[in-house]
């Protein structure tokens, strides 16, 4: 028998909060904006991601605080023993304090740029030639995409654009001027999407300027604004942040796809719950604004700096500088699976493991592109959660529906912020007369499995994909995750049961080798721990290894603290939340925990149980959360292959290792590197070696 899984509070020191974890997270984020070591434009790139994190935390983790706030309700059990109003305060005064932050170090980047002779203007800075070109530059491309709002004139405040970019500007009126009845009035300009962010202008020698289309905008304002006699003018950045939550209504009649698009387009309306703003901006400007608005005391007020949308980083120009920037590592080969002849013959014999980026994701595009047109294979199944904008596994199921073969796609219309682009893909596959599943009732759809049928001496034979990661070629080159191609018929069948499940979801299938949610992964998971607890009593080898996402279901973590009891080793590797404290004498004094957070996104699950010396190896779609777990739909995969459990083991070992980007997670949850006096590892740099390596002994 094991221990009853006992219940806890924030105060206890039990858990760390979900929202505050994952602030946590962002700060390792811009730890990599400030670190020194990395290039320049990187570090740019960083604050780029950092901002871009912080703008969908605001969509719906903090959304959701402020919904249970607006219930009336504390949800204390739900947020881990802190009350949703508190932490709503605690959000808000760390974004400030991050956000402050992230400011100096835009401004520390920007001075090492000056002396690399890369120079980020803004309108008090233009020379009469650059002058010259930006007037030119605005009447060609800026102002034909302008939106310009004239506030004095509406009877109803306009609606702002979740996540846009706007310049509220004041004019103060002189006394000629009888166009308005009162001497401060506003507007709001829109700053255009489809545009760049970053205006290159001619260089003078080997300087190169670069200027942020904001102030662009503001060195043309009296462009802009020549018809009206002011006395002074001014501009100051604001934008607002969205609840993103969607409302799918319940009409009968409309289709699914037509639910999900009516709530996308809904989402611009949806209620506010961050404003942030120019902190030097007038505070009769700033009431003004705040006031037509409605934004409340509920809703987080940030002040920031002068530029919002700092997302917008992520592209900033590369300016012809690679010295600048990560070296580009071309991605590798699997040893002994060419990308000449077939995929089939090869994975027929034997399980092949893909680790990308290190590896180069083009084995999954060939595998389809070969089931396209191999007239032997009959059906092709895939679930599809997020594509590339441009997607080529899309082409090539698009592909095989016109060369004969059945077709079927499972796409998840409901993946976070890809609403929109799913629904494009699902019209398109849909035209081509491909089948669609729209996911189970209740559930999310987030495994990654394909499956293909292929006759073979009269028989069929299947062939199967399983994925910690999306089938998408454009993320597979910064997130690292891994790719499993088999014919295991065992596997394979089970694959085949999931497809199944989607279309006749009232019938449990029962499983012997996969491991799926919702039905059997909290189960199955509480299993092999416990076979760990048992195997460390009996005095036989026992351990746990788990790299994640994220760590947050009270109840799992509970288990794992019951192992950590027992005596079982237990290390983590947890990119983002981690809600369970390590290292706490009598509660976890045996689990170890790191976070990586490098020039790649780590991005696989893995579970590794010792198992008495036999080791069980999973890779796997989900996280240890509670929706993982009990609300979507996730495939676990065993790994049988000796030789690719070999180098799962020797993968995370590597990542172990790391004391160059590795964090420790403790109770202080200080975001503190990892030090010893051992060489330095920086496990992504050693994980593109440990393949390389492996090419040349093959």
């Amino acid at each position: 028998m094991t221990e009853k899984v006992s219940k806890h509070t924030q105060q206890d020191n039990i858990y760390t909060n979900r929202e505050l974890s994952w602030l946590q997270f962002n700060a390792r984020v811009l730890q990599e904006a400030n670190d020194k070591k990395i290039p320049l434009i990187e570090r740019l790139r960083f604050l780029g991601i950092f901002s871009n994190n912080l703008d969908e935390f605001f969509k719906i983790r903090y959304a959701t605080i402020k919904r249970i706030v607006d219930a009336g309700k504390m949800g204390k059990s739900f947020l881990g023993g802190i009350s949703a109003q508190d932490l709503l305060e605690v959000i808000t005064k760390t974004v400030i304090e991050q956000q402050a932050h992230s400011l100096n170090i835009l401004s520390d980047i920007q001075k090492e740029l000056r002396k690399e002779n890369i120079f980020i203007i803004n309108e008090t800075e233009v020379t009469p030639d650059q002058s010259k070109f930006l007037s030119d530059y605005f009447i060609q491309n800026v102002s034909p995409a302008m939106m310009t709002i004239m506030l004095g004139e509406l009877e109803e405040f306009p609606s702002l654009r979740d996540s846009a970019a706007y310049l509220a500007v004041t004019m103060v009126m002189n006394k000629d001027d009888d166009t308005f009845e009162t001497k401060h009035n506003y507007a709001l300009i829109e700053i255009p999407r489809t545009i760049d962010r970053f205006v290159v202008l001619p260089p003078k020698g080997d300087k190169q300027y670069v200027i942020i289309l904001d102030d662009l905008i503001r060195h043309c304002l009296h462009n802009i604004f020549s018809i009206f006699k002011y006395e002074t003018i001014s501009a100051h950045m604001i934008k607002i942040t969205r609840d993103a939550e969607l409302d799918i209504d319940s009409d009968l009649s409309r289709s699914f796809i037509e639910k999900i698009s009516k709530s996308v387009k809904n989402r611009s309306a949806g209620d506010p719950v961050r404003f942030v703003y120019d902190k030097s901006i007038d505070a009769k400007t700033l009431q003004f604004l705040l006031d037509k608005m409605g934004v409340d005391k509920t809703d987080s007020i940030i002040p920031g700096g002068r530029y919002h949308n700092r997302r917008d980083y992520m592209n900033f120009p590369r300016l012809g500088r690679p010295d600048l920037q990560y070296e580009p590592k071309e991605p590798l080969p699997i040893p002994g699976l060419s990308l000449q002849g077939s995929l089939f013959d090869k994975i027929v014999k034997k399980d092949y493991l893909l680790h990308a980026p290190y590896q180069t994701f083009m084995y999954v595009i060939k595998f389809l592109r070969e089931a396209a047109l191999d007239p032997k294979v009959k059906s092709i199944k895939i679930t599809i959660y997020r594509l590339a904008e441009v997607s080529h596994i899309a082409s090539s199921l698009i592909n095989a529906k016109k060369n004969g073969k059945d077709v079927t796609v499972q796409i998840e219309l409901q993946a976070r912020f890809d609403e929109e682009a799913n629904i494009k893909y699902a019209e398109l596959l849909q035209s081509e007369d491909i089948k669609l599943i729209f996911g189970v009732k209740g559930l999310k759809v987030h495994c990654k499995a394909c499956l293909v049928e292929r006759i073979e001496n009269k028989k069929k034979v299947r062939y199967g994909i399983l994925s910690t990661g999306n089938f998408n070629e454009s993320t597979a080159r910064f997130y690292t995750d891994y790719t499993l191609f088999t014919a295991n018929p065992k596997i394979c069948k089970e694959i085949n049961k999931v497809f199944d499940f989607f279309e006749v979801n009232y019938q449990v299938r029962k499983y012997n080798h996969l491991i799926v949610s919702p039905h059997y992964t909290r189960k199955a998971l509480y299993q092999l721990i416990d076979t760990e607890i048992k195997n460390k009593k009996a005095g036989l080898p026992s351990g746990i290894k788990l790299k994640l996402n994220s760590l947050s279901d009270y109840k799992m973590i509970d288990k794992l603290y019951e192992a950590s009891r027992a005596g079982v080793k237990i290390k983590l590797i947890v990119r983002g939340i981690c809600c369970l404290i390590p290292g706490v004498k009598g509660m976890s004094e045996n689990i170890e925990a790191i976070s990586i957070v490098g020039k790649l996104l780590e991005h696989p699950r893995l579970f590794i149980f010792e198992n008495g010396g036999d080791n069980k190896v999973y890779i796997s779609s989900a996280d240890l959360m509670g929706r993982n777990l009990d609300n979507r739909v996730e495939i676990s995969c065993p790994i049988y292959d000796e030789d690719l459990k070999k180098e799962i083991l020797e993968n995370f070992e590597i990542g172990w290792r790391d004391n160059v980007k590795a964090r420790v997670f403790s109770i202080k949850n200080d975001n503190a590197y990892r030090r010893n006096n051992k060489p330095p590892v920086r496990s992504q740099f050693k994980m593109y070696d440990y393949y390389l390596r492996k090419l040349e002994v093959y």
